[in-house]
């Protein structure tokens, strides 16, 4: 029998989840469908529903519903608690799971353009405060990094963030954050800001050290504006393809009981996917 997953959104039309799973799903000759399926959010729950009846072994979750997924279902992972977020949905023993593969993408990704890291990042610079943010301040804080400032456009945000993680956790108005780029080992933009359609991202750069890793997740264009400043700095420039492509590992594993490896021609075949818009 077909094995049916998913991506649920609203809107999911931008979704490139599709060609990841459906990538892996012909390497390995799998029976198996992954599709879209736009979700209103007067309609999660009856889709959950359908879920936990058996219509579908699992999928993923994006925009608007991953926090308010969360009590729709039975077992929560312990990085979903801490993220506040759902990116994952799977059955297991007639109970309905979620969990968030975002910090665990976020790290394989960094750990794979920049093998050394965690030698040389003591202190890290996060701008912005939405799941993504969560995502990052969770996955650096279980690797052991001492410092990480986040600065967000609203502080307030921030500070809700900061004090749900706690230490190393800190905040920091907007307007610190070009003096805070000198200090920083790492610097993570996971704003919306330098994305195709949206305001640039206005950061100094001037004091950048060389060596520093500077991690954008936005992935479209591929090389924003702060990578391509980066990187003539010499900075270690780290783009967000990466962090799509391994957080999909996890729950395709679970779904279909194969662990997929993101390879070269993987990732070639998305990078010309948003090439072509």
């Amino acid at each position: 029998m077909t094995t049916r997953c998913f991506v649920i959104g609203h809107p999911v039309a931008h979704s490139r989840s599709p060609l990841i799973h459906g990538g892996w799903l012909a390497e390995h000759r799998l029976d198996g469908s992954y599709e879209r399926i736009d979700v209103a959010p007067d309609a999660l729950a009856g889709f959950v529903a359908r879920v936990r009846a058996g219509d579908f072994a699992g999928g993923n979750v994006t925009v608007p519903h991953k926090q308010a997924v969360l009590p729709l279902l039975d077992q929560i992972g312990d990085a979903a608690l801490a993220i506040g977020a759902v990116n994952t949905l799977w059955r297991e023993g007639g109970r309905l799971h979620g969990d968030n593969t975002d910090a665990a993408g976020f790290l394989a990704h960094l750990e794979e353009r920049a093998p050394r890291w965690r030698d040389t990042v003591g202190c890290a610079l996060v701008l912005g405060a939405g799941g993504a943010a969560r995502a990052v301040c969770h996955g650096l804080r279980t690797r052991g990094v001492g410092r990480v400032i986040l600065a967000n456009r609203g502080r307030e945000r921030a500070d809700e963030v900061a004090a749900a993680f706690g230490a190393p956790v800190e905040a920091r108005d907007w307007d610190d954050r070009h003096g805070l780029v000198a200090v920083a080992d790492l610097i993570v933009n996971t704003t919306s800001l330098g994305m195709k359609g949206q305001p640039p991202l206005d950061l100094d750069l001037s004091a950048l050290r060389p060596g520093t890793i500077v991690d954008d997740i936005v992935y479209v264009p591929l090389r924003t504006d702060l990578l391509a400043a980066a990187e003539r700095r010499g900075g270690v420039p780290v783009d967000g393809l990466g962090m799509l492509l391994h957080q999909a590992v996890p729950g395709f594993a679970r779904w279909f009981g194969v662990t997929p490896v993101v390879t070269p021609a993987l990732r070639a075949r998305l990078e010309a996917d948003i090439l072509q818009g």
